[in-house]
């Protein structure tokens, strides 16, 4: 755009020096590019300038802040705070929202949510990433069992919530990180299961209650008894296609011994992998999402709102959870076993 501005300004000058006013300069100018291409009033004022021996065809400074000025400024709050936010900058340099918004995308910057920074993978961590998602991905395309999954996890609710922040980032660059809610806060441990379905058995553990290989096993004949109940397909003649980390509790030889005696068929699952894992990657970071923000006062008041959450949620949000794991295996494969950043 700059350049035609530039190219038509030379038009007007060799008009000028031959001698044509601004209006016959203006209609020669209207003939090749359209009427719109320049108003009378811009022709008379650039014949005005050349009349007055300026022949400088570059836009005169405007009074007050200049554009570079702002856009350094700007940079420099942004590299100093990556959070700041746009009506900050807007405050400090008495600017308008819309221009520090017009600037930022001048620079390159866009706004993302700060991520949480995941374990460091070892070699070791990685080849055992592949070998587990290529088993599973062979497995599904000869013997599909995502509709037979049931998968579960264990989440701290704490009962004041902390709100991610976004900061400023070129497109090329990784978010910025940001630490989680204080771990020392009040708060309590949820225990869910589901499948494609919806939630099979979820509840929050007592007040100075951990979860152990005891805990975790009554909780098993719990979630058992719910799977009569809710999915007697599964007990009486599909199978339990039973999914969960590597957590102590989980793999521990009591553990192993108890899902032995329910004849549930457990999938694999790399350490250090919540990528990989349905809560993790998709129910949690949707129910964070919904508790943002929230302060609770109770251990009642919080299991209100997980059963609020649940029942808002329709059949095709767990569904879609459950079968995006067959896209996350191949992109582990297609990593070369690193995480999936999403």
């Amino acid at each position: 755009m700059e350049d035609r501005k530039q190219h038509f300004r030379h038009i007007l000058l060799f008009y000028y020096q031959k001698g044509k006013n601004a209006v016959q300069a203006r209609r020669k100018l209207c003939d090749v590019y359209g009427e719109d291409v320049l108003t009378e009033r811009q022709c008379q004022n650039w014949f005005a300038k050349f009349r007055s021996g300026n022949f400088d065809l570059e836009d005169a400074p405007r009074p007050g802040r200049t554009l570079e000025a702002d856009v350094d400024k700007i940079k420099s709050l942004v590299d100093a705070n990556r959070r700041i936010t746009t009506r900050e900058i807007a405050e400090r340099l008495n600017l308008s929202n819309a221009t520090v918004h017009k600037h930022m995308k001048r620079l390159g910057l866009i706004s993302k949510l700060d991520i949480w920074v995941p374990h460091v993978l070892t070699e070791r961590n990685l080849l055992r990433r592949i070998n587990d998602c290529d088993l599973l991905i062979k497995r599904q395309r000869s013997d599909p069992f995502l509709k037979r999954i049931v998968t579960g996890d264990e989440k701290w609710v704490v009962y004041k919530n902390v709100k991610r922040k976004r900061s400023w980032s070129k497109k090329d660059e990784p978010a910025q990180t940001t630490s989680k809610a204080d771990s020392h806060q009040k708060k309590v441990m949820l225990s869910v299961w589901w499948d494609f379905k919806g939630i099979v058995y979820f509840e929050l553990l007592p007040d100075n209650t951990t979860i152990n290989s005891e805990v975790y096993c009554d909780q098993l004949d719990k979630l058992s008894d719910a799977l009569k109940q809710k999915r007697p397909e599964l007990i009486n003649r599909k199978g339990v296609v039973f999914h969960q980390d590597n957590a102590r509790p989980h793999t521990s030889l009591m553990t192993r011994q108890k899902l032995l005696q329910l004849e549930w068929d457990v999938l694999p699952h790399p350490p250090y992998s919540p990528d990989l894992a349905p809560s993790d990657y998709y129910l949690f970071r949707s129910l964070q999402n919904f508790l943002d923000g929230r302060t609770f006062t109770s251990n009642q008041d919080v299991k209100n709102h997980l059963d609020q959450f649940f029942a808002c949620k329709d059949q095709k949000f767990y569904e879609r959870g459950i079968n995006l794991l067959p896209e996350r295996w191949q992109k582990v494969l297609d990593q070369n076993g690193e995480y999936i950043i999403s």
